[in-house]
């Protein structure tokens, strides 16, 4: 009878024990170099990644301030592109027999003004505005606007033969189309040749 009890008891307090060992597992103190290896190594992870996106701010914002200085005169070169047209149509105008006859004010006047269309180029280039010169180019609907076709046998089709109205560009982007006649009833302009393929052969 106490043998039975004894092994009862005994059974009873087997799950007592075995919970009482795993309270006594969680309440085991944690080794502190891993815990400091952990945190550690969780601020390096936060480190490197506010530096990268640190850095990704920093090239966004270098690029924004390019574009600013590059493009922030847009509108106003735009602008003064109707003055530009006005200038070389006035010089235009103006044919060597006028010049020759005209008189020594009137010259002097000429010249002033020829010297004011070559600065005001100089201005716009120094700005970052460029004159688009497409005579006797390919055709680039990135670049020029067609405004007709001209017959011509002897021209590759798609080429620019005649400007109507000078385009300009800013940095990289394009200010203002060129107006043009493209070739139409010559052959295929050609397509630029391949490069050769590398040769692994060895040979």
């Amino acid at each position: 009878m106490t043998d039975t009890t004894s092994a009862n008891d005994a059974a009873a307090e087997a799950p007592q024990n075995s919970q009482a060992a795993a309270d006594a597992a969680d309440a085991a103190p944690v080794d502190p170099t891993a815990a400091l290896a952990k945190e550690a190594g969780d601020l390096k992870d936060r480190l490197l990644r506010t530096l990268a996106e640190m850095e990704n701010l920093r090239r966004r914002t270098d690029r924004e301030i390019a574009d600013a200085r590059t493009y922030g005169v847009t509108s106003f070169a735009r602008d003064i592109l109707a003055v530009a047209d006005n200038m070389e149509r006035a010089m235009k105008a103006l044919d060597d027999e006028i010049r020759e006859k005209a008189e020594a004010g009137v010259k002097a006047l000429l010249d002033g003004v020829e010297l004011t269309e070559r600065e005001l180029v100089k201005v716009m280039e120094k700005h970052g505005v460029r004159r688009i010169e497409p005579q006797g180019q390919k055709f680039d609907p990135n670049l020029h606007q067609a405004m007709f076709e001209i017959p011509d046998p002897t021209v590759p089709s798609g080429t620019v033969v005649q400007i109507m109205q000078p385009g300009y560009t800013i940095g990289e982007r394009v200010l203002r189309p060129a107006l043009v006649g493209v070739s139409k009833g010559g052959p295929k302009a050609q397509a630029p040749a391949e490069a050769p393929a590398n040769d692994n052969t060895g040979k």
